[in-house]
């Protein structure tokens, strides 16, 4: 059941449309929060990831939910922002993730998106951040480990008037030490829309996932291990 909301409680959460920042929506909505949402329209190699933040704001009942524009086809350097760079999939839909870092990570993706996030919760009078990074079930990204969590923080109470004036920034991270199948647990605990989330890489036209890269592989064995628990 979601709290009775707290207007003085405001936040700000980066939306993918994944099950990650899905599940800290509503981890912060059932909290009080009145949460708004962000998600960036980067310029990624599928519109789905949009679509499915529409839906996600929606079910999750976020107060705010703001699309933003930044193409970083520009930079490029990533196969979710090229197209001429293949996703990497597994034949086996249950094979393991490689540790080192992928060609799907952005360059400094969630730095930009962060000070962005940034930028959006001084001006509302926001001063927590909602990001879903995880440290252990993850493609080996650099901008999800604790150390960057925890920089970005540091960052955030230097670079802003309401951080040097007594009024600071938090960053919510509640997923950072939790397991894939943990986190559905918790998905389905808070009333999260699972089915309308994506957290493919390379989906279909349609909205289908792919179900062979790291992302599908990730989220199937989750998904496997949590039916297995039932």
């Amino acid at each position: 059941m979601t709290a009775q909301q707290d207007t003085s409680k405001r936040a700000v959460v980066l939306l993918s449309g994944g099950l990650d920042s899905a599940t800290v929506a509503a981890w912060l909505k059932r909290d009080g929060f009145l949460v708004h949402g962000l998600t960036i329209d980067y310029g990624q190699r599928h519109a789905a990831e949009l679509r499915a933040a529409s839906l996600v704001a929606e079910a999750v009942g976020v107060d705010e939910h703001l699309v933003m524009r930044l193409d970083l086809r520009a930079i490029g350097g990533s196969a979710l922002t090229d197209a001429s760079i293949a996703v990497p999939k597994s034949d086996d839909p249950l094979a393991d993730v490689a540790a080192d870092i992928p060609v799907t990570y952005v360059p400094a993706r969630n730095t930009l998106f962060l000070s962005l996030a940034l930028g959006l919760a001084e001006s509302r009078g926001a001063h927590t951040l909602g990001i879903g990074v995880n440290a252990l079930d993850y493609s080996g990204y650099p901008d999800c480990r604790p150390e960057f969590i925890t920089a970005f923080g540091h960052l955030a109470n230097l670079a802003t008037r309401d951080g040097v004036e007594g009024r600071p920034f938090e960053l919510f991270t509640p997923l950072q030490d939790m397991t894939k199948v943990e986190i559905l647990a918790k998905a389905y605990a808070l009333d999260v829309p699972v089915a309308q989330t994506l957290s493919c890489y390379d989906p279909a036209a349609s909205g289908a996932a792919c179900g062979l890269c790291d992302a599908c592989r990730l989220r199937q064995r989750a998904e496997n291990e949590y039916e297995s628990a039932l």
